[in-house]
């Protein structure tokens, strides 16, 4: 089977609007990622970017990492809880999953450097320090069940349209041709499904697990007290875990007695898909903050495209059960390994120190995800498919910091475009956190709630097919622990 049949029949999709292939689907979601960050920036809405002096900035501006003037570390768990409200032909299901993860871990060197006998040691290039980080950039953890009465179509329709094109050696079509689902009618010339008119149950049931992470390595320095410059390289990696089962209930009409009569006959069927994506890159990182005056930062990153070489292993099986006897079970394993590379990423942001009391700051960030690019050898049409579905976004952050003495209190708002031409709602976080300084020590804590709108999923491509509509929710907790040295 050639890879263009393979996506082909392969494309019962998860999350899409539209119908596109499978790895034009997971190139974009494996391109959607945040920066990892400890407890403090995320209590800001990880509006970071002009800040410094944070273990963040290893992983997000690494200009940042030029304000230390002490060498530190630090370890961020986190708690991660998911939420997904779906509706199905008037149908309400509520699915839940959480988990506990490393978020940040990072440990930065401060180094000085010396200047001339009786120089102004306030002058010139100051410093040059040096960070390593482990960042958590994004959670695949969620569960996703929705159930319904579709009395609008059925999915052997689905794997009928699919047979007109390929045939049926083979493959999905030809599994749903041998279950009796669909057959081929000599009054229309073409396959037809054989649920007879009427309504179906429908329901689907997705297990999604993993992550993606970085190691950051960055330089910073500190040249007069007023321009800090850095450097970064972050080594990425992907692990994600899907597994979906769609199950549909109805009444078919199938041929019997060595094919000579029909008879209407209840059937059950389970569509099971399981995927395991495992990959690695690699991205560069400049970044710059600038103090036009002491109470005002003012920084900018570049994060280049991240390159990826995925390993995919994609497994999928058709089962069906008829109420007169008949079982019919077959499925198939498409493993293929791809590279692609992630949109560039370019950050700024502005902060406004109101002396000892703490900061106000905001971010912005760009990002153009219809530049996503797959190398395929033979095959253009994922990245054909990316143009013609998706767009560039800017996302937007805000966040402020009150210190009192040795307790600070900070909260955040950010809002993240969707990178879908079809669909109009961004995904909005609040944040809140509060901290504690003692010593060399330092504690945070911060909490997270997201919200994502409600999209319309359709669980098969069929023009006539009304999906899934869902709205997600993450409540995430972090806590960092920290120490100067």
């Amino acid at each position: 089977m050639n890879i263009r049949h393979l996506l082909a029949t392969a494309a019962i999709v998860a999350a899409a609007q539209t119908t596109y292939a499978q790895y034009a689907q997971d190139a974009v979601r494996f391109s959607s990622f945040n920066t990892g960050s400890t407890a403090r920036i995320k209590g800001i809405g990880n509006a970071g970017t002009a800040i410094g002096g944070d273990l963040s900035s290893i992983s997000g501006n690494p200009a940042g990492t030029g304000f230390f003037t002490h060498s530190e570390l630090s370890i961020t768990p986190e708690y991660n809880g998911s939420n997904v409200n779906a509706g199905y032909f008037g149908s309400a299901n509520t699915a839940n999953k959480s988990a506990l993860n490393l978020n940040n871990a990072s440990v930065l060197f401060y180094s000085k450097l010396n200047s001339a006998r009786g120089a102004d040691k306030t002058q010139g290039w100051l410093s040059l320090n040096f960070g390593i980080a482990y960042a958590r950039t994004n959670n695949f953890y969620q569960n996703t069940y929705y159930n319904g009465q579709n009395n609008q179509n059925n999915i052997a329709q689905y794997y009928a349209a699919q047979a007109n094109q390929f045939g049926v050696n083979g493959g999905l079509a030809g599994w749903a041709y041998d279950q009796n689902l669909i057959d081929f009618y000599n009054s229309a010339n073409a396959y037809k499904s054989n649920v007879v008119s009427g309504t179906v149950g429908q329901s689907r049931n997705v297990v999604s697990t993993g992550g993606q992470s970085e190691i950051n390595l960055s330089l910073g320095t500190n040249y007069s007290n007023k321009l800090y410059l850095g450097l970064g390289m972050g080594i990425a990696s992907i692990r994600y875990n899907m597994q979906s089962a769609f199950v549909e209930t109805g009444t078919a009409s199938v041929f019997e007695n060595n094919n000579t009569t029909t008879a209407n006959r209840a059937y059950n069927s389970t569509f099971s898909q399981d995927q395991q994506s495992r990959g690695t890159g690699v991205n560069l990182k400049l970044g710059f903050i600038y103090k036009p005056v002491e109470a005002v930062r003012i920084g900018g990153s570049l994060t280049t495209p991240t390159w990826y070489k995925v390993d995919d292993n994609y497994n999928e099986g058709l089962r069906t059960t008829l109420n007169n006897g008949f079982s019919g079970s077959n499925g198939d394993n498409y493993p293929y390994t791809y590279n692609f590379r992630t949109p560039l990423k370019l950050a700024g942001g502005i902060a406004f120190f109101l002396g000892k009391y703490g900061f106000i700051t905001g971010d912005v960030e760009y990002q153009d995800y219809s530049s996503i690019h797959l190398d395929y050898d033979t095959d253009q049409q994922d990245n054909n498919d990316i143009k013609r579905l998706y767009r560039s976004v800017v996302n937007a952050r805000v966040g402020a910091e009150l210190k009192l003495d040795q307790l600070y209190f900070r909260g955040g708002y950010g809002t993240q475009g969707n990178p879908m031409k079809s669909e109009s709602g961004n995904m909005n976080t609040a944040t809140a956190g509060i901290g504690y300084r003692f010593g060399s020590y330092f504690i945070d804590a911060a909490y997270s709630h997201i919200t994502n709108n409600s999209t319309v999923y359709p669980p098969y491509d069929l023009t006539t097919n009304y999906g899934a509509s869902m709205k997600s929710t993450y409540d995430n907790v972090f806590l960092t622990l920290g120490l100067r040295f």
